[in-house]
C-alpha cells in the first residue's frame, strides 16, 4: 500500500463524513439555529466569556484538543501494525470522537456554557455532579502536572525549539492587539506565522539551555512554565490564548502541509507491517492489542479531555450556535487527519532512513529496529523519535535540510504540548469554581477570585511534580491517565445520551459509542487494578477503586434518571 494513496482516501472519507454524518447529527438531533443566544453574549465578562469569530475559535479549540495526543498515541499504537491503528483512528473519529466533541459543545452552549461536570447535576441529579467533577478534576490535575514536566523535558530534548516557542507570546499579544482593533485578522495572522517561522530558523542555529534547579534543567523549565500558565490562564482569553492558539493552528496547518507535500513528492510505500507479527509472538514483551489500542490512541479517535475543552473554554467564546458543527465536529476530523499523517510518517517515512549508532536502517528494518520490543519504543524520546525522523525524511524529499526539518517538527511538537498545558489550567480553574458554587449560583469566596483559584490549581500541580527529582512526581499518577481519559469520554457521551432521551431524541448516535468506549475502558481499568495489586501499588489501587465506584454510581444514576425518575 502506498502512503500517499491511503492518505488521500482517508482525507476524502473525512470530507464525506463531515458533510454527511456530521451534518445529519447537527440537523437530526439538535436543529441548530443562530436564533439561540450563546453564553458569550449573555454572560460576556471580557475574560472567559468573549464572542469570537468562527475561524479564530476553531484555531483556539483545535490547538487545545490536539496537544501531543494525536502524535504520541499513533506513534505507540502502530506497534501492533498500521492497519488496526488506522482503522481505529478513521472510524473512531467519525462515529465517536467528532460526535463526542460536537454534542458536548452544543448542550453546554444551550445551558449557559456550563462544563460537562456541572451539567451532570442538571441532567441527572445534583449529587452526581460532585462524582463527575471529582473525576474531571483528577484528570485535569494529572494533565497539568505531567504536561508541565513533558514540556520542560521537550525543551531539554529540543533546545532549538525554546526560542521560537517563547517568541510566540509577544507575537500572539501583538496579533491579539491588532485583531481587537478591528484589523484584518487573516493578513495579520499570516504576518505572525511568517515571524514564527523566522524564529524557527533562528532557533535552529541558536539552541537555548538553562542551568539546572534541584539538579535538573527539566525542573528549571517546569518552574518557569508554572509561572507562565498562571498568568496565561488568568488574563482575558482574547489577549493571549486566542491569538496564540490561532497562530499555532496556522503553524500546524503549515506543518501538515509540509508533511503532505513530502508524501506527494516521495510517496513512500508503507514498509511497516499491516499486522506486526512481533506483537503477537509468544516471547514478546508487547502487551495485547485489546483493549490497550483503544486506550493508547485517544486523541485522533476519541478523547475525554476534548469534552472538557468543548464545555470548558470553547463554549464560552461561541458567537453563533451553527458554528458548533465546524468547531466541534470539524476540529476532531482535522485532528484525526493529523493522526493519519503521523501514521504515514512512521509507516512510510521512517523506512526512508533511520540512523542508529552509525548504521542506517531502511524499509521494514527501520520499523523493526525501532519497534522490536515494548521497551525500545517506551519513553518520550523514543515515542517521538519515529515521528520526528519520519517527518524529517518526508521534508528532505523536496530539499528541506534535515536539521531545519527536525527543528520545524520539534517546534510543532513543543508548541502543541504547551497549548494543552495552559488550556488545562484555565479549564480546571473554571471547573473548580463550579464546584464551589452556592445554591444561588454564585461562587463561594475565595474561589470567586480567578487569581486565587488559579493559584490553588497551579500550586497543587507544582507540589506534585516536585515530589520526585527532575519534576517526575506527576508520573506517579500517569498509569491512571489513559483509562481515566477514555472513561471521561464514555461518561460525557452518557450525559449527552440522557440529555437527548429527555428531549425525546434518538439516543443511538451517542449511546452506542458510549457503550463501546465504556466497555474497553472498564476492561482496561480492571487489568490496571490487577497489575497494581501484583506490584503492591497501593495508592494507584485505591484511586482506581474510587474511580470505578464513582463510575458505577454515575451509571446507576443515569439509568435511574431515564427509567425511574419522573
Amino acid at each position: 500500500m502506498n502512503s500517499l494513496v491511503l492518505s488521500l482516501l482517508a482525507v476524502a472519507g473525512y470530507v464525506i463524513a463531515y458533510n454527511s454524518y456530521g451534518k445529519f447529527i447537527a440537523k437530526k438531533l439538535f436543529r441548530l439555529s443562530n436564533k439561540n443566544k450563546m453564553p458569550s453574549h449573555e454572560l460576556n465578562d471580557g475574560v472567559d466569556f468573549v464572542p469570537t469569530k468562527k475561524h479564530i475559535l476553531f484555531g483556539h479549540h483545535f490547538t487545545t484538543i490536539a496537544g501531543l495526543g494525536p502524535i504520541v498515541g499513533p506513534a505507540i499504537g502502530i506497534i501492533w501494525g498500521w492497519l488496526p491503528a488506522f482503522i481505529w483512528v478513521f472510524l473512531g473519529s467519525i462515529f465517536m470522537g467528532a460526535v463526542h466533541d460536537f454534542t458536548t459543545l452544543v448542550i453546554s452552549a444551550r445551558n449557559q456554557g456550563k462544563t460537562i461536570g456541572d451539567l451532570t447535576g442538571d441532567i441527572i441529579s445534583p449529587a452526581t455532579r460532585y462524582a463527575f467533577q471529582f473525576i474531571m478534576q483528577f484528570l485535569l490535575f494529572i494533565v497539568l502536572s505531567v504536561f508541565a514536566m513533558i514540556v520542560g523535558l521537550l525543551f531539554v530534548m529540543y533546545p532549538e525549539s525554546v526560542f521560537p516557542v517563547w517568541m510566540q507570546i509577544p507575537i500572539a499579544v501583538w496579533l491579539g492587539w491588532e485583531i481587537n482593533k478591528g484589523k484584518n485578522d487573516l493578513v495579520y495572522s499570516i504576518i505572525a506565522v511568517v515571524l514564527l517561522y523566522l524564529s524557527v530558523i533562528v532557533g535552529t542555529f541558536m539552541p537555548i539551555t538553562i542551568p539546572p534547579v534541584l539538579g535538573s534543567s527539566v525542573t528549571s523549565w517546569t518552574l518557569i512554565l508554572f509561572i507562565y500558565v498562571y498568568f496565561a490562564s488568568t488574563i482575558p482569553v482574547h489577549k493571549l490564548l486566542q491569538p496564540r492558539d490561532y497562530i499555532n493552528s496556522h503553524q500546524l496547518l503549515v506543518a501538515m502541509a509540509l508533511m503532505f507535500i513530502g508524501l506527494i513528492v516521495a510517496h513512500p510505500v508503507i514498509t511497516a507491517p499491516a499486522i506486526n507479527p512481533a506483537a503477537y509472538a509468544a516471547d514478546t514483551d508487547i502487551p495485547g492489542l485489546m483493549p490497550l489500542l483503544f486506550i493508547t490512541i485517544a486523541c485522533g479517535a476519541i478523547s475525554g479531555f476534548h469534552s472538557l475543552a468543548s464545555s470548558g473554554t470553547t463554549v464560552k467564546q461561541l458567537n453563533k450556535e451553527k458554528d458548533t458543527l465546524f468547531i466541534g465536529y470539524g476540529s476532531m476530523i482535522l485532528e484525526s487527519i493529523l493522526a493519519v499523517l503521523v501514521l504515514m510518517a512512521i509507516a512510510g517515512g521512517l523506512g526512508m532512513g533511520l540512523e542508529k549508532d552509525g548504521v542506517v536502517y531502511t524499509g521494514l528494518d527501520a520499523f523493526n529496529h525501532h519497534y522490536q520490543s515494548w521497551s525500545t519504543a517506551s519513553g518520550l524520546g523514543a515515542k517521538l523519535e519515529a515521528f520526528v525522523v519520519g517527518s524529517a525524511n518526508l521534508l528532505s524529499s523536496y530539499g528541506v535540510p534535515a536539521v531545519v526539518g527536525k527543528s520545524i517538527i520539534a517546534v510543532f511538537i513543543v508548541s502543541f504540548a504547551n497549548t494543552t498545558l495552559d488550556s488545562a489550567t484555565r479549564i480546571q480553574r473554571l471547573s473548580l469554581q463550579e464546584i464551589f458554587k452556592s445554591q444561588k449560583g454564585k461562587v463561594i469566596k475565595p474561589f470567586d477570585n480567578r487569581y486565587v483559584t488559579t493559584f490553588i490549581v497551579v500550586l497543587a500541580a507544582l507540589l506534585m511534580t516536585l515530589t520526585k527529582p527532575a519534576a517526575e512526581g506527576a508520573l506517579i499518577l500517569w498509569p491512571l491517565f489513559g483509562s481515566l481519559n477514555q472513561l471521561m469520554a464514555a461518561l460525557a457521551l452518557g450525559i449527552v445520551t440522557v440529555y437527548l432521551y429527555q428531549k425525546g431524541k434518538n439516543i443511538l448516535y451517542t449511546f452506542l459509542p458510549m457503550v463501546a468506549v465504556l466497555f474497553v475502558t472498564v476492561w482496561s481499568m480492571i487489568l490496571n487494578i490487577v497489575s497494581f495489586i501484583e506490584h503492591s501499588e497501593v495508592l494507584l489501587f485505591i484511586l482506581s477503586v474510587i474511580i470505578m465506584l464513582l463510575t458505577l454510581w454515575l451509571i446507576i444514576s443515569s439509568v435511574y434518571s431515564v427509567f425511574v425518575k419522573k
